[in-house]
């Protein structure tokens, strides 16, 4: 039985278009290219160099559309691997032993699929074409398994947005499957780094801190390391911070993101400034500028620009919204070093409130670390400590002074603890000094580097450049 709409009932039209339009776009064909399809399963049997060229290409049979085509392809990269020849004859007779050749359409199939192709020296193009559509399929399927999550609405809403991200992510990584290896792959490359960093010499192999006697210290900050720095208020963790930033963005043009959960945009500008150009932060803040000041402020904003350093100053940031950020910038830029300030005010991006506050920073902590290694970046976590040092006669801190010390200490690579002699003693004979305390160093040996404290241009420098 058909329905006539009323005459009034002309205005929802354009609805049961868009409704038809839905119901024609799930009838489409999932995105597929055969002509390359079948380009590739002749090459392959005209070239082993095309072989190889897809090979390198990783190329993998579940790629294909079609499954004959990916049968035969599979085939092939056996019968290569073996070190056996591959032609149509060959093939055919492989085929027949594994009882697919009929399958597949018969030896005639393989002779065709020979004579249709232009020429075996494009195999990788035709196969970049093959990805792009594997690609293309996956990101329906996930699609469809997102739009899924979404009306199931089971558990946490941010673990079901990581879901999803996870999902996309895949399809651009293509991790799967390559990541358990044996030990002997990639050997030769972390064998030729090691004699790379000889014939180098002193140079880093990691981010510069920017301090003489860290970096001998550390080698620098390396990939995939949470590096945590940790003070009371007031001691100079911020202004630590930042001068690792100058470092990496400014001085070695390294892309760099600092997350500030504490300071706003202004702020942070104004202590780079400050920091680089040698100029009194109270000057800047106040307005009250000499010729001299105005005279560095106009040598030091020209670095500062052009420096590829991201500042993001937005409050409450969860570790999911930095993780997706990174992962962003990562993509547009080569990321190489992210900096948050700091862990104790990020939010733990969960609806559902944990069960104490330690619990919850155990979860960002260990966040920060993934992130660390998925990104392979250095990860500095500024942290507090509680007030164990103000208590002590010996107000030198110590890594149980760290606030819901447990996880921050197991995750961390490195801990660097600030002390500050003069900030608990005004007549100090260490006036001006800030010890920083490598307390934690996973790979290497700790011990306490000894800089100046310049904080009236907000920075730290070494005892030599004093």
């Amino acid at each position: 039985m058909s329905i006539v709409a009323p005459s009034s009932a002309l205005d929802d039209e354009p609805q049961y278009e868009a409704e038809a339009d839905i119901a024609h776009r799930f009838d489409r064909v999932p995105p597929n290219d055969q002509e390359a399809e079948e380009s590739v399963a002749g090459s392959v049997q005209l070239s082993k160099d095309a072989i190889a060229d897809l090979i390198d290409l990783k190329l993998k049979p579940e790629h294909f559309y079609r499954p004959k085509l990916g049968m035969i392809y599979r085939v092939v990269l056996d019968m290569y691997a073996a070190g056996e020849p591959v032609d149509p004859i060959t093939l055919s007779a492989e085929l027949q032993r594994l009882g697919q050749l009929t399958r597949i359409g018969g030896a005639a199939y393989l002779h065709s699929l020979v004579q249709a192709v232009p020429t075996a020296a494009n195999a990788a193009y035709y196969g970049e074409i093959i990805k792009e559509r594997a690609t293309l399929r996956g990101l329906v399927e996930a699609g469809t398994r997102i739009t899924q999550m979404g009306y199931a609405a089971e558990g946490e809403v941010t673990d079901v947005v990581e879901a999803a991200q996870s999902e996309i992510f895949a399809l651009v990584e293509e991790r799967t499957d390559d990541t358990l290896l044996r030990v002997e792959v990639g050997m030769d490359v972390t064998v030729g780094r090691v004699e790379a960093r000889g014939q180098k010499g002193a140079g880093l192999t990691g981010i510069p801190t920017g301090f003489v006697d860290l970096d001998a210290l550390t080698e620098g900050f390396q990939p995939g390391q949470l590096i945590v720095i940790a003070a009371r208020p007031a001691i100079g963790k911020s202004t630590l911070a930042m001068d690792f930033v100058r470092a990496s963005a400014i001085k070695n043009q390294l892309t760099t993101a600092f997350f500030s959960l504490e300071m706003g945009r202004e702020e942070l500008q104004l202590r780079l400034l400050s920091a680089e150009g040698g100029v009194a932060l109270h000057h800047l803040r106040s307005g009250n500028m000499t010729e001299d000041d105005w005279a560095r402020l106009a040598k030091a904003m020209p670095r500062v620009n052009a420096a590829p350093l991201f500042l993001d100053d937005a409050p409450n940031l969860s570790a999911l919204e930095i993780r997706t950020k990174s992962r962003k910038l990562a993509q547009r830029h080569d990321l190489k070093l992210i900096v948050i300030d700091y862990l104790q005010l990020m939010e733990s991006g969960t609806s559902r409130r944990a069960e104490n506050r330690q619990q919850e920073v155990s979860d960002m902590s260990r966040k920060l670390k993934l992130l660390a290694k998925e990104l392979e970046v250095p990860v500095i976590a500024l942290s507090q400590l509680n007030r164990g040092p103000e208590q002590r006669t010996d107000k030198k801190p110590m890594l149980s002074d760290l606030r819901e010390s447990g996880a921050i200490e197991q995750d961390a690579d490195m801990v660097i603890l600030l002390d500050r002699p003069d900030a608990y003693e005004k007549e100090s004979d260490r006036a001006g000094e800030t010890d920083l305390i490598v307390a934690k160093h996973r790979n290497g040996p700790t011990a306490t580097v000894t800089v100046a404290s310049q904080l009236h241009y907000s920075r730290f420098r070494d005892m030599a450049h004093t």
